[in-house]
């Protein structure tokens, strides 16, 4: 396959709303259109479940939930002119749920493919809301076979073998995969694997955006017949990027880990912050540096307008504590407060100390103090609607 040419394809990097079916469909139906007309791209190529989400997780167990999708794929078929669309979503048919990725052309659905490798390890959940696919999916495109599986589908023999034993000469893989680091390397090796298998060229598609506590970082990218990296897309950034026949063979730098540790940090605060519409954020900034980090982070996600920063003293705060506070406020704009604990730390003390038997001490007396800020960000939060970030590092998080 080694004088395989490819089409135009345009790879949609895109950052979907969980359950918003209308509004998902609404904007890839725009880059459906900016792929054929601004891109004259042959193929424009949408993730794993990119109709609801991902992941859909309890929204699948909702009746209402398969009509919606059914009227954004006769929405996708109808703005499919012109241009091949391979797009993920939920197929609820009477036998189960299965995790699709449907091909569409000229008004029609061509192709549907079920994901036969369900996930159910670390976050994935899969096998409680899909049934697995047997078979392969191929179609012709401008004169070459082409197949599709979806995401973990990669990482095992059996669906690659399939696509190639049905005549595929270039396999779609459709993925919503989370960030780790170093997952790129190894998602390269997977894919060489199972080229080195097969002899398919492999385009990989993977979302982009933040979900709850996952990130998932693009990083698409092409590999033709011999394993050779044609084609990556940026890290982290949504868009939509042309590569194959007369397109620029780029391959976009990968950053260094605490780079991209840092990035993956402020697009799960943005997207958290966005897709959970909270205006603003609120931090307790200590003057130590776990809290500096956050405030960075939360500056770098949604700007420093959005941000506002609360240094709460005790009679244990030093000056140095207080005036880092300040000056880390003050360098990255945010609004700042000062609310002193001890009113409340003394008035909590002295209801407590006849069933304590005296003063708070030790352990007792430095979980009051941080009880005492946690519920001055919490009224401050639920008075203005802003999202408190937590400042604790790891270790904190792991104890």
């Amino acid at each position: 396959m080694s004088d395989l040419q490819l089409p135009r394809i345009a790879l949609a990097q895109f950052n979907p709303l969980v359950g918003d079916v209308q509004g998902n469909t609404a904007r890839i139906m725009q880059w459906i259109e900016q792929a054929r007309d601004n891109l004259q791209a042959d193929v424009v190529v949408f993730p794993e479940l990119a109709v609801t989400g991902y992941p859909p997780e309890d929204l699948l167990l909702r009746a209402s939930l398969a009509g919606r999708v059914e009227a954004s794929l006769q929405q996708l078929a109808a703005a499919a002119q012109g241009i091949t669309v391979l797009v993920g979503y939920p197929d609820m048919q009477a036998t189960g749920c299965f995790n699709a990725a449907g091909v569409f052309r000229d008004g029609r659905q061509i192709a549907r493919y079920h994901k036969q490798c369900l996930p159910n390890y670390q976050v994935f959940d899969e096998r409680r809301y899909f049934v697995a696919g047997e078979t392969a999916c191929t179609f012709q495109m401008g004169g070459i076979t082409a197949a599709v599986n979806i995401c973990e589908d990669i990482w095992q023999q059996g669906p690659a073998a399939q696509a190639a034993e049905a005549g595929a000469q270039l396999l779609f893989n459709l993925n919503a995969s989370p960030l780790h680091v170093g997952k790129q390397d190894e998602r390269q090796a997977v894919v060489t694997t199972r080229i080195r298998e097969t002899g398919l060229a492999v385009v990989y598609l993977n979302m982009v955006g933040g979900q709850d506590e996952l990130v998932f970082d693009g990083a698409s990218f092409v590999m033709d017949a011999q394993g050779k990296l044609l084609f990556q897309a940026p890290v982290l950034e949504e868009g939509l990027y042309l590569t194959g026949a007369d397109a620029p063979s780029t391959v976009a730098d990968v950053p260094g880990e605490e780079e991209l540790v840092y990035r993956a940090l402020v697009l799960g605060v943005r997207d958290y912050a966005r897709k959970n519409r909270f205006d603003g954020v609120l931090i307790g900034l200590s003057g130590g540096i776990d809290s500096a980090l956050t405030l960075a982070v939360a500056v770098d996600a949604l700007g420093a307008d959005r941000v506002t920063a609360v240094m709460m003293p005790f009679r244990y705060t030093s000056d140095m504590s207080q005036e880092d506070a300040a000056a880390e406020a003050n360098a990255l704009g945010v609004t700042y407060r000062v609310v002193s604990i001890e009113p409340m730390y003394s008035a909590f003390a002295a209801q407590l100390a006849p069933v304590l038997g005296g003063e708070p001490d030790g352990l007792t007396a430095q979980n009051l103090q941080a009880r005492c800020r946690g519920v001055i960000l919490m009224a401050l939060s639920n008075q203005s609607g802003d999202l408190v970030l937590t400042t604790g590092n790891k270790s904190e998080m792991a104890v």
